[in-house]
């Protein structure tokens, strides 16, 4: 992992909290998909970020540590969202962060101004919900990167879809078919991760 990030200098101990995160399953981004983000942040370079769905704030603290950028976080899980409150403090960046709690479907609407780069990691059976906010928040030449869009090989039909997970892998194919059939949006499925789709505003 640490030769995976060597290039981004990120701080050993958010590698360390990544590493115990992964260990007790709590959500924090994969590691080939969090470079793809950071390389994507160095070539971009945003000014504002929005991060739906930050967890414990690990991701939305490599992207500022990365980058100059402000980054707007909405998170659901009050506790998590507390974690993440001391983990901006810790790494520095609290003064960066404007973090909201609460449902993104009730967030989104009343956020206004563009950003440059959208990172969409919050539940996947609200993807299509967001889309419209997404769009409308995002910056002409701008990035949306949808995260876990192919589930396992579920989505993509690679692998057989368990029973109980079926309606999920139906949101997330219509999800991707609305991507792909904006005419505002270029989209490219990359299989890094459980699945990243990569939506350039045209």
């Amino acid at each position: 992992m640490e030769r995976l990030f060597a290039q981004f200098h990120l701080d050993d101990r958010l590698l360390s909290m990544r590493k115990r995160a992964k260990e007790v399953r709590d959500p924090t981004t994969e590691d080939d998909t969090l470079a793809f983000i950071l390389q994507t942040v160095e070539s971009l370079k945003p000014t504002r970020i929005l991060e739906i769905g930050c967890a414990e704030g690990l991701t939305s603290c490599a992207m500022l540590l990365c980058s100059d950028a402000t980054l707007t976080a909405i998170e659901l899980d009050a506790v998590r969202a507390q974690t993440a409150r001391e983990n901006f403090a810790l790494f520095g960046v609290l003064d960066r962060v404007a973090l909201h709690e609460g449902n993104a479907g009730e967030i989104l609407p009343l956020l206004d101004g563009e950003y440059d780069l959208i990172f969409l990691d919050g539940p996947k059976v609200q993807y299509r919900r967001y889309l419209s906010d997404c769009k409308r928040l995002l910056k002409r030449g701008g990035v949306l990167l949808s995260d876990d869009v192919l589930l396992f090989g579920w989505v993509s039909g690679k692998n057989p879809v368990p029973a109980k997970r079926r309606m999920l892998v139906e949101h997330i194919r219509e999800y991707l078919k609305m991507l792909r059939d904006d005419g505002e949006l270029q989209t490219e499925i990359l299989e890094i991760g459980e699945g990243l789709a990569v939506s350039v505003k045209l």
